[in-house]
């Protein structure tokens, strides 16, 4: 696992998406507009999309909630010769516009859909501590955790992928051992806050340090609940080599089912 940042799934199950959360301020001039999404992209020149030809465009993000679903998602939109194009970036969950278009707009780096454009000050998307943050997008089937489950495999476990552990329990474990109850989560860096590679950003650093903060404690409150249903939590930093990782699941799984 990644979104970090907060993944949302379910976090809308029970009711709709608050208006704040991602519509946009009725009378909104075209000015206003504009400066909301320079700021959630990180500056004007942060939000260009290259054509072919040496021809670049400037995007925007939209949030919609499509009839009969209470989820958000985002789209990355710009145009053409009066052609517009939109692409599906993902879900995000927070509680107000302004940190989901910042979400989205990290999506949108992290899914290269945007060229880094350099500018005086230092593009947030071009410095090694925001590239971090793109590579460690959390979504599913990410590199460290397919390789984690290759190595499980390799070693004989069977086990259900990106499910929740207890029923009523709105958190999701990249591998679950049913019998076993060993739920696995497989953690990025940045979005977990590990403790040895995770260094704040120094681009809207308010922001992200708010997110990392909110991500451990969910994370542990996470391991509480599971533990009070009994389960046993393996939390595997991406950092750590897949092998021993699967090592160490193998030894909890076949310990807590002899």
């Amino acid at each position: 696992m990644t979104t970090s940042i907060d993944d949302g799934r379910g976090r809308w199950k029970d009711r709709p998406p608050p208006a704040r959360a991602w519509k946009g301020r009725p009378g909104l001039s075209r000015a206003s507009r504009t400066a909301e999404q320079d700021r959630a992209a990180g500056g004007r020149g942060r939000r260009l999309v290259e054509l072919g030809g040496g021809r670049t465009a400037r995007a925007s993000v939209e949030l919609k909630v499509l009839p009969n679903t209470r989820r958000i998602r985002a789209y990355l939109r710009w145009s053409d010769g009066g052609k517009t194009t939109e692409k599906y970036l993902g879900e995000v969950s927070d509680t107000t516009r302004a940190r989901n278009l910042a979400t989205a707009w990290a999506m949108a780096f992290e899914q290269k859909l945007l060229m880094a454009a350099e500018t005086a000050d230092g593009s947030w998307a071009s410095s090694p501590s925001v590239r971090t943050i793109m590579r460690s997008n959390r979504s599913r089937d990410t590199k460290p955790e397919l390789a984690l489950r290759s190595a499980a495999h390799r070693l004989g476990l069977r086990y259900r992928v990106d499910t929740t552990p207890v029923k009523g329990l709105r958190r999701r474990a990249d591998l679950v051992f049913t019998r076993a109850k060993v739920a696995v989560f497989s953690d990025g860096c940045y979005w977990h806050g590990c403790p040895e590679h995770y260094r704040p950003a120094r681009q809207n650093s308010q922001f992200w340090n708010d997110k990392i903060s909110n991500n451990r404690v969910r994370d542990q409150d996470t391991d509480v609940r599971l533990a009070d249903a009994g389960w046993l939590v393996i939390r595997v930093w991406e950092h750590e080599d897949p092998g021993e990782a699967a090592v160490r699941i193998a030894q909890a799984v076949r310990g807590r089912l002899q």
